[in-house]
């Protein structure tokens, strides 16, 4: 049976699907916001110094969603960078784009937004801060490529050199994806005043800021998951201020002698939990700063690198407490350090309840470090204060060390030596040859639970008389 009366309305819809779209990207592309949740160039201090908000939430929310898709992740919305206008053909700027992108979902109504950044593409973006609070939830989705602008040159003088993307006072975000962020640090890597690249191989002097790739700031409820990041300026991932924050299955990649290149680093942020992820990179895989607690690093792969490290704390007098730290089931491998704590002279404070437990050392220089002494240059001078570290429990961490450097390395001050230091389980080898170095030991006290290769005998027993237990600054 024929049905002619069909055929117009068929034409009437196609008509409808090709006109439509086009006109809500282009109603989107061009419109201006009073107020929005982003701001470039101005930098956040990178303490926790009292600041003023970059900006305040809007009053309102901005114009009509674009593109939908009610089935994501049981998310209400779904942006994807595209519709509002984003190129991402690796030589436009997208700023812009992402900025709207963000101001939309943050404002919206819905439980959860996504922001989509599709595969095949890649979109630059310059220097940013993200703000919140939003009125829901927030994905950013990379399934594509981020960038910043490529080195030192290209990067706007009016935008912040100390940092990338900043996301700050976030309540309840996941960036995740199965894309890419690429930092493009080889060329801040190269400037004459990192380490070694100026003339002769001198450390140049003069400014060096370099940028941190992504940056939460005081922020609660963060999730990262699933993404390759690599070749950030300095540090790939910064926590600051922080809280309920877990990382899991990322991979982190730079090379060996990158400068300043940590994967993550925290600080003053707790309820931390980073899982299951792969760090390469030239500097700590994990680098843990003042104010942490509760912390939970486990199946971690690392190296070549720094090793996971606690501080340095107590730089330039200042008062450090980080408590409550387990570090296990991972493998360290071709690293300078395995587990570290690393203080200076001269500041106060405490490290303690920490846990290092099943971990394999493979060809690393120091397995297991305390550094007290900690310092860059050679002037450092001892002082009468430091931050104390105490109840520290080293267990079932075996594997090969390089020969050139002692297997377990304590280096405890004069007037805050280390306590209760328990050493179980482990096994230490060189990674050549048949001569074993013995354990290093200074103002150390604590003690082992079971064999230890090698052996250990420098620890000293008990609680140092030096201090009395009321002096001690415990946080």
């Amino acid at each position: 049976m024929r049905h002619p009366h069909i055929l117009p309305l068929v034409f009437s819809l196609y008509f409808l699907t090709l006109f439509l779209p086009t006109q809500a990207t282009h109603h989107h592309y061009h419109t201006k916001h009073k107020l929005s949740h982003f701001h470039n160039s101005p930098e956040i201090s990178p303490s926790l110094a009292p600041l003023v908000a970059p900006f305040s939430a809007p009053a309102e929310a901005p114009s009509p969603s674009p593109t939908v898709n009610e089935n994501y992740n049981n998310a209400s919305k779904f942006f994807d960078l595209r519709t509002f206008g984003a190129i991402g053909d690796g030589i436009t700027d997208d700023t812009e784009s992402f900025k709207m992108a963000w101001d939309t979902a943050c404002q919206s109504d819905s439980a959860v937004e996504t922001i989509f950044v599709p595969r095949g593409f890649s979109f630059i973006i310059q220097s940013t801060i993200f703000t919140g609070p939003c009125k829901g939830d927030l994905v950013l989705k990379v399934d594509g490529t981020l960038m910043p602008p490529d080195g030192p040159d290209s990067w706007p003088k009016n935008n912040s050199r100390r940092q990338w993307l900043v996301f700050y006072r976030i309540n309840g975000m996941s960036l995740e994806g199965n894309g890419l962020i690429d930092g493009r640090g080889e060329k801040w890597w190269d400037l004459p005043c990192k380490p070694h690249k100026g003339p002769n191989g001198t450390t140049s002097p003069g400014p060096c800021d370099s940028p941190v790739a992504i940056r939460f700031f005081m922020s609660s409820n963060l999730t990262v998951q699933g993404l390759r990041i690599k070749n950030s300026p300095q540090f790939h991932f910064r926590f600051d201020g922080c809280e309920s924050v877990h990382v899991e299955s990322i991979f982190i990649t730079a090379p060996a002698l990158s400068p300043n290149t940590d994967g993550i680093h925290i600080e003053n942020t707790n309820d931390v939990k980073i899982h299951n992820s792969v760090i390469s990179n030239g500097d700590d895989c994990v680098s843990i700063g003042a104010g942490c607690h509760d912390v939970d690093i486990k199946n971690m792969t690392c190296g070549p690198g720094h090793g996971i490290s606690i501080g340095s704390l107590g730089n330039h007098n200042s008062r450090a407490c980080v408590s409550n730290v387990t570090v296990r089931d991972s493998v360290i491998k071709v690293s300078d350090n395995g587990v570290r704590i690393k203080t200076w002279q001269g500041g106060s404070g405490s490290v303690s309840r920490v846990k290092f437990s099943n971990i394999q050392m493979e060809s690393v220089r120091n397995p297991i470090i305390i550094d007290q002494f900690y310092c860059l240059t050679k002037d450092c001078t001892n002082k009468t204060s430091t931050v104390f570290v105490t109840d520290i429990l080293y267990t079932n961490i075996k594997g090969t060390y390089d020969m050139r450097h002692p297997p377990m390395h304590f280096a405890c001050s004069d007037s805050v030596p280390c306590t209760n230091l328990t050493l179980s389980d482990i096994e230490l080898l060189p990674a050549q040859g048949d001569i074993m170095l013995d354990p290093f030991c200074w103002s150390a006290y604590g003690s082992s639970q079971t064999l230890i290769i090698p052996p250990i005998s420098c620890l000293q027993e008990g609680f140092p008389q030096s201090i009395l237990p009321n002096d001690i600054d415990r946080c």
